[in-house]
């Protein structure tokens, strides 16, 4: 069965900036519609990061557009996320997501904290 892992997170000051990391482990990311991040600060509602389809449209949170960027290594089975210009709003576990016809598969979530 498939597994998405998430990596890449930690601690960083506002200004900076993380990669995180989603590989597929026990399949390809070829099987998946849709991959996407999403995340969910403590006490609140888990929420869209950014996504990305098979045939590479993307989409984002206006909360992220123009400091986070999305992308797939096909070769590397990964999907990637850039994140610049951290703020401490952005503090929340990140989760993968990978979307196959209706069924939903997740990560296990990687904890980003920005603080000073």
């Amino acid at each position: 069965q498939v597994r998405l892992v998430e990596s890449g997170g930690g601690l960083v000051q506002p200004g900076g900036s993380l990669r995180l990391s989603c590989a597929a482990s026990g399949g390809t990311i070829f099987r998946f519609n849709r991959l996407g991040w999403y995340r969910q600060a403590a006490g609140k509602q888990r929420e869209l990061v950014a996504t990305i389809t098979s045939d590479g449209k993307i989409n984002y949170a206006d909360f992220v557009k123009g400091r986070f960027t999305i992308s797939r290594d096909n070769a590397k089975n990964t999907v990637f996320l850039q994140m610049n210009t951290l703020k401490p709003e952005d503090t929340a576990v990140y989760l993968c997501n990978g979307l196959q016809g209706t069924l939903f598969y997740w990560g296990q979530g990687t904890q980003v904290t920005v603080s000073s």
